[in-house]
């Protein structure tokens, strides 16, 4: 919640709810084009931030003093001692009181402003970084299916260090040089204003310069960028197939495959680095060269009687300030463009639209796991004209156990993301308790289900945490009874550590059978009033399935509603009712016994399901 003076300032994006993550997303260009997205990025920042930036600004005019000081009073030192006027000697020493009193206040004023600075840019970088991962969690499951990880993984890691780089350049670097370039030219015009017209004569040149070279080095920049982020996403596929291509022997295809993509990188990080070198070494000779033209024009002045030898000293000094402000300028821009990329490329995320829909406002104070679909249907966005599910319509009551079958492709998997809520219905509705699921918060309503998925998903960290993922608060007798009845309990004597044993990166430590039982004990700790097993039994053996089952009949026991999504019948005989699903249609329900007995599409299966038990038990 954001305070009410930020609020009163903010674009009105930045009050929508609905899944958005409204402050990052103005600043990043939610709602405009993808060709404008990101580009009023510092504009918006500083906006925001105004009062930071201003007090960062004059904290730096203030510490900055001694440089600006130091050419005027060395321009009057060489007046004093060489033309000696009355009093001469008392100008001398306010003179070097000056400087002694600004060059003090230096250290602290330089210490004020560093504070300042990097809490706000520490502060910012930390909301842009948040503000990413937020949106990521909000965007829809078809959008992670579409986007590779090892981009995401580019964009989360280079990309926020880039952003972070770039308004750091933008406020310590480019803000204080064109303050340099300001007051220096300030100081000239009070001076002598046509020596200064000169001076500011040679800023235009280096302008054109760097305008010159601007739209190369933006290319260059996104040709490293999109090699980058393609090199990330082979890496993070080459560890996930490090198995699989060690058993094929195709580690020579492989790392082929990935020096062409380090190679790629490499080029087109030299063919920046190239333009980067050419601009910077183009800038300084021609900084080197005005330098001398302001020389040699200065004592031409002198010689003439227009200005005196300490005037001299001070308006080269004035013109080495100028033209060292302008090529700092000139040599932050290669980092403001990449960092201006990396803002580009965040904002495929931040700006992206595809957003799970979650408008449901009804409070969800208890869900008792009565299913409803209501003529149901959906197809994926670049598939219009073809349903995966068609014209849906069943009932489930609470405590029911309820078995999907079908062939690969028949709508099962996504017929159970839309009763999780990660796909919505395209036509028709589901109900839960009566109530429109698009009526109830997905997160609030979430609480009461509980998934196991048929590829076990577990993390680096202990069996307890997996187990218990999400939960802050919990008895351990509601953990051990989970553990019991997911049949964890028959392989954690042979873990070193029982339930805080290490199960390893994506607990590669365990087997796939072990990995499946944490996965349902996880879903059962949570007592959820709706459970989804999908393909949950699949890895487990004989025994493992026996105890599996026993849970389940004690979910049951527990009014639990459970949907069970099977390719093995043998594992669904209990079930309350079978649903038949058949290229996205219910094409038969009613009991296992039920359905053999009609000798239609479940028989099939039935029959298939047995041979193929057959076989393997032969073997």
């Amino acid at each position: 919640m954001h305070r009410k003076t930020r609020e009163e300032g903010l674009h009105p994006l930045q009050k929508w709810k609905n899944g958005r993550v409204p402050d990052i997303e103005w600043l990043f260009g939610y709602g405009e084009s993808q060709k404008e997205q990101g580009d009023k990025f510092l504009p918006k920042l500083l906006r925001r931030d105004w009062r930071i930036v201003l007090l960062s600004t004059l904290i730096y005019l203030l510490q900055n003093a001694p440089v600006w000081a130091l050419p005027l009073v060395t321009s009057d030192v060489i007046d004093a001692v060489t033309q000696r006027p009355e009093g001469y000697v008392t100008r001398l020493v306010v003179d070097a009181v000056i400087l002694f009193v600004l060059l003090l206040q230096n250290v602290p004023t330089t210490m004020w402003r560093s504070s300042v600075m990097n809490k706000w840019i520490r502060k910012t970088t930390a909301e842009v970084r948040s503000g990413v991962i937020r949106k990521l969690q909000r965007l829809s499951i078809t959008y992670h299916k579409e986007i590779e990880e090892g981009k995401i993984q580019s964009k989360l890691l280079r990309d926020i260090e880039s952003v972070t780089t770039y308004f750091t350049h933008f406020m310590n670097t480019l803000i204080p040089a064109i303050i340099g370039v300001l007051v220096s030219a300030f100081i000239a015009i009070w001076r002598e204003p046509i020596i200064a017209l000169f001076f500011l004569a040679m800023v235009p040149m280096k302008v054109l310069l760097t305008m010159a070279f601007g739209k190369p080095i933006h290319k260059k920049n996104k040709d490293l960028r999109n090699e980058s982020e393609l090199l990330s996403s082979k890496l993070t596929t080459t560890l996930q197939m490090m198995t699989l291509t060690k058993a094929h022997g195709l580690i020579a295809e492989e790392d082929k495959d990935v020096d062409e993509k380090i190679h790629s990188v490499e080029r087109a990080g030299v063919q920046l680095d190239k333009i980067n070198a050419f601009f910077g070494s183009v800038s300084w000779a021609a900084s080197q060269l005005f330098s001398v033209i302001c020389l040699f024009v200065c004592v031409a002045f002198c010689i003439n009687g227009f200005i005196s030898v300490g005037e001299v000293v001070l308006f080269q000094s004035l013109f080495g300030a100028i033209s060292g402000s302008v090529l700092t300028l000139i040599n932050v821009y290669p980092a403001m463009a990449a960092g201006k990329e990396a803002v580009h490329s965040l904002s495929e995320i931040v700006c992206a639209t595809d957003i799970e829909t979650d408008d449901g406002e009804i409070p969800v104070p208890e869900i008792f796991g009565n299913v409803t679909f209501e003529n149901v249907s959906y197809h994926y966005p670049d598939e219009k004209t073809k349903n995966v599910i068609e014209d849906l319509n069943f009932s489930v009551t609470q405590g029911e156990r309820i078995a999907i079958v079908g062939t690969s492709g028949s709508g099962k998997s996504t017929l159970m993301n839309l009763l999780i809520g990660l796909l919505a219905p395209t036509g028709g509705r589901i109900l839960i308790d009566g109530v429109p699921l698009t009526d109830l918060p997905l997160q609030s309503y979430r609480h009461f289900i509980s998934v196991v998925p048929q590829n076990s998903i577990l993390f680096s960290g202990t069996i307890r945490e997996n187990i218990t993922y999400g939960m802050h608060r919990y008895s351990e007798e509601r953990l051990m009874r989970a553990v019991q009845d997911a049949a964890v309990s028959e392989f954690l004597p042979s873990m070193p550590n029982g339930l805080d044993s290490q199960v390893g990166e994506r607990g590669d430590k365990l087997s796939g059978g072990q990995k499946q039982r944490v996965s349902i004990a996880r879903a059962l700790v949570r007592n959820p009033r709706i459970l989804i097993l999908d393909e949950a039994t699949s890895a487990l053996d004989n025994v493992s399935e026996y105890h599996v089952q026993r849970a389940i009949e004690k979910m049951v026991e527990r009014r639990c509603t459970t949907f069970i999504v099977a390719h093995r019948l043998s594992t669904i005989r209990n079930a309350d009712r079978i649903i038949v699903m058949d290229e996205g249609h219910l094409v038969e329900t009613g009991t296992y016994e039920e359905l053999v007995a009609l000798g239609g599409k479940f028989a099939e299966l039935d029959r298939l399901c047995r041979i193929r038990e057959m076989e393997m038990s032969e073997v």
